[in-house]
């Protein structure tokens, strides 16, 4: 997450995507609210611009971009500046960890999960919501990520490899939901969600931390 420049550059018209797309943004706010938990004390990382924070009450993150962080400060969150794969915050000091968007954009995926891990409380929950690459329209992405100034330089990961590093990170219990079946820019109604993953551009996993004995 140390390539910044694109969005430091771009925040607002990053941030006004979600307008552009508004039935795009509304079917991944639904799928992220199917697996939301309810938690006392949440941080998301990789916040951007804070469009998934505020309408789920998440009022603290984590983020490296400033100009980015900014607009989420802009609407009443709390940011620190830092990157997913060292995080500034305590261990056990959470008990839910939010990544909207944010895993292309990892330099080390198996690292941040670990981090998320360890800042998380014994059975406190991880939500990962991006674009799944193995999908036909997430295919589209990689295609035209040249043309992207955020999507350039960003490793874009299937929901088997999202799976297979959480298990890696110590995660348990994971649930997954999708959504998005057109093209973000053609929709004209907000999109259903369903269980599981492999056919919908916007797919969202949930998985729990373990409580070891002992704690």
């Amino acid at each position: 997450m140390a390539r910044t420049r694109p969005f430091d550059e771009n925040a607002d018209y990053y941030d006004n995507w979600y307008e552009r797309h508004d039935f795009a943004y509304r079917s991944e706010l639904a799928a992220v609210r199917v697996l939301l938990p309810e938690f006392e004390r949440a941080v998301e990382v990789g916040i951007g611009t804070g469009r998934f924070a505020e309408p789920f009450g998440i009022r603290f993150g984590v983020e490296p971009s400033a100009a980015m962080a900014e607009i989420a400060r802009s609407r009443g969150i709390r940011v620190l500046i830092g990157a997913a794969e060292e995080l500034p915050l305590e261990s056990s000091e959470f008990d839910l960890v939010t990544m909207m968007t944010t895993v292309a954009f990892l330099d080390d995926m198996e690292r941040a999960f670990g981090e998320a891990s360890r800042v998380l409380v014994p059975g406190g929950h991880i939500l990962v919501a991006f674009l799944d690459a193995a999908t036909k329209l997430g295919q589209g992405y990689v295609s035209r990520a040249a043309e992207s100034p955020f999507y350039r330089d960003a490793s874009f990961r299937s929901s088997n490899e999202v799976l297979e590093c959480l298990s890696g990170a110590g995660f348990r219990e994971p649930r997954s939901v999708q959504t998005i079946f057109e093209p973000p820019g053609t929709m004209s109604q907000i999109d259903c969600v369903l269980e599981g993953t492999g056919t919908g551009l916007f797919a969202v996993i949930r998985a729990r931390r373990p409580v070891e004995k002992g704690e």
